[in-house]
């Protein structure tokens, strides 16, 4: 049976848990997840989020982000995420993120690239807090209906107009309409062998785009983290090692103890440098070395990161941490404007999958969830003035169980071969290669 929305949100990160909640609330709003709610990128973000200190500090904050994403950025974008942070971070607080204080300010920290400390966070699980926040206020809201274990198999559309999608649960396959349909699907990370992605992060919503000549973006801009965990049998994906650490001065050595890179570089510049010394040094890791600080302070300040790696059988406080790059975030994706509005109408995208121009070649730290909230916010403000004017169109089509199934195995080999395209050498961490 067909199932009917004004709005219908495609993921559960912060980009579409916050989407929601900045929608009106007189519109009937469905987010759908294809596993539990909480299982999203947002859930494992670690460092925290950007933002200007003040009025002054927005033109430094422009051209940190600038330098990290090699000038390749859309201006327009970068400016916009600046001047819309603060208001951002305010509007989280007032709804219970507890970022962490010293005094009455915020207790900002430091990653790679950043002139200053400007990055808000709660511990070493940012965006499990920002999560735990937003999924609380989704909850509360009558309006809001979150469907769980439910896949999102295609868009109908009609006209280069979108009507709804079509999803499977319990082994139904049906259609969900709505006035608006919002991707807000995530990464790629499941199409590598190594990333710090959860594993059902499978380029959904770009195979999707793909298959409906949506206007993409840059592609070919894929960020490879420095500092994931390496294990020798690792299970599932690589745990993460945040870049806050180095912000709180953990230093990078090779197997031989020897510092070769400013650890405060920019992402790709680190990455580069630990696979330069990996091959050089015959050890497919080296090391981050957080010895010279206090005991307490590191359990206290990266309780997560202390507790993930003594699990994984490294005391972070005693030895040094085993790391090597693995990819970690999708700069490219759908192509959007600053309301978030795709090439198709009545189809948006925010978060990950989209692609805004905000990161250009290389995202600098603690940028995601402040694309996330900055542009998901605009785009629901756009919504908001306009869904009166869009009518729910009606769909005859529809897809049985076994043509769904299979439609879902040829969206992943769409972006499969895709990125093969685009990725270069890189193609060889591709799952498929």
């Amino acid at each position: 049976m067909d199932r009917k929305f004004d709005v219908l949100i495609v993921g559960s990160g912060v980009a579409g848990l916050y989407t929601a909640l900045n929608l009106r609330e007189d519109l009937k709003v469905a987010i759908i997840t294809k596993t539990t709610l909480d299982e999203c990128n947002t859930y494992l973000a670690q460092g925290g989020i950007s933002t200007a200190l003040n009025k002054a500090d927005e033109e430094a904050f422009v051209e940190d982000t600038l330098k990290a994403g090699q000038y390749k950025n859309d201006v327009k974008a970068v400016r916009i995420l600046a001047k819309e942070s603060i208001e951002n971070i305010n509007i989280l607080e007032k709804m219970g993120v507890d970022f962490d204080k010293k005094g009455e300010s915020f207790d900002y920290t430091r990653e790679g690239a950043h002139r200053v400390n400007r990055i808000v966070h709660y511990k070493d699980y940012t965006g499990k807090r920002v999560f735990q926040t937003l999924s609380f206020e989704v909850k509360k809201r009558k309006n809001i209906k979150v469907i769980e274990e439910c896949s999102m198999i295609d868009l109908l559309s009609k006209d280069n107009k979108v009507l709804g999608i079509i999803g499977v649960k319990d082994k139904e396959s049906f259609n969900i309409r709505a006035k608006v349909v919002i991707l807000a699907t995530g990464g790629i990370g499941a199409l590598f062998k190594n990333s710090t992605n959860q594993k059902t992060i499978t380029g959904d919503g770009i195979s999707i785009a793909l298959k409906h000549n949506i206007k993409v973006k840059n592609l070919q801009y894929i960020q490879f983290h420095p500092t994931g965990l390496y294990e020798e049998n690792k299970v599932g994906r690589n745990f993460l090692i945040s870049e806050s650490l180095r912000g709180e001065g953990a230093k990078l050595i090779n197997k031989n103890k020897e510092r070769f890179i400013d650890e405060l570089l920019p992402r790709n510049v680190v990455a580069a440098a630990i696979l330069k010394e990996e091959e050089k040094t015959k050890c497919p890791y080296v090391y981050l070395d957080i010895s010279a600080m206090d005991k307490e302070f590191v359990v206290n300040r990266f309780p997560g990161i202390y507790k993930g790696c003594l699990e994984r059988g490294v005391d972070i406080t005693k030895g040094f941490i085993p790391v090597t790059p693995v990819q970690h975030y999708f700069m490219g994706g759908i192509d959007v404007d600053e309301f978030g509005r795709t090439s198709m109408k009545n189809l948006y995208a925010t978060g990950e999958v989209s692609c805004t121009g905000v990161h250009g070649a290389n995202r600098l730290a603690s940028n995601s969830l402040l694309e996330a909230l900055v542009f998901s916010r605009r785009a629901t403000k756009d919504i908001n003035s306009n869904i009166d004017f869009i009518d729910l169109l009606d769909s005859a089509f529809h897809m049985n169980l076994t043509e769904a199934y299979e439609f879902m195995e040829d969206n992943k080999k769409v972006a499969l071969n895709k990125f093969k395209e685009v990725l270069g050498d890189k193609k060889n961490e591709l799952v498929s290669c």
